[in-house]
């Protein structure tokens, strides 16, 4: 009982630790993520006066082979307006250890994506994350990008 006691008070500490989240989901990725099968997130109705940082979220496992990923992810606007950026985040320490944190075979990353964002229009942002993993020497993609279990994003306050 007294574990189970422990447990909770850390989780509810943790949770109100976390008073800047604004949106914070993740999709599962089953059997490989597909490079022509983009992770999509829609968010409404985002405080338009506060500043916001966005991240991408990802948890990999030891089947991740490469030891940085790219990414291209695409915001479009409720008026139709799209941003896309092409974006690279080192994975793995030049020794091969991972980055992120995790205690087993799966590591968490929480990735910069932008910052000091405002979301003035309203209606509804959707962001869409698709991989642009290839091996060096290659111009065409990985179809099929194993290792990624989980890709996610999250929005948080600014505190600036």
């Amino acid at each position: 009982m007294h574990k189970v006691s422990i447990a909770f008070f850390l989780a509810v500490i943790f949770i109100s630790c976390d008073n800047n989240r604004v949106f914070d989901k993740y999709q599962t990725i089953s059997g490989g993520w597909e490079k022509e099968d983009p992770v999509q997130f829609s968010i409404s109705d985002v405080d338009s006066i506060a500043k916001h940082n966005m991240f991408i979220t990802l948890r990999n496992t030891n089947e991740y082979k490469y030891s940085n990923l790219f990414l291209i992810a695409r915001m479009d606007f409720p008026n139709g307006k799209k941003l896309t950026d092409t974006l690279e985040y080192i994975m793995a320490t030049p020794e091969g250890k991972w980055l992120g944190t995790g205690f087993n075979d799966v590591k968490e990353n929480k990735l910069w994506y932008r910052e000091g964002v405002r979301f003035r229009e309203s209606g509804t942002y959707t962001f869409s994350i698709e991989h642009a993993v290839r091996k060096n020497g290659n111009v065409t993609g990985d179809a099929r990008l194993e290792g990624i279990t989980e890709v996610g994003l999250r929005i948080e306050r600014s505190e600036n």
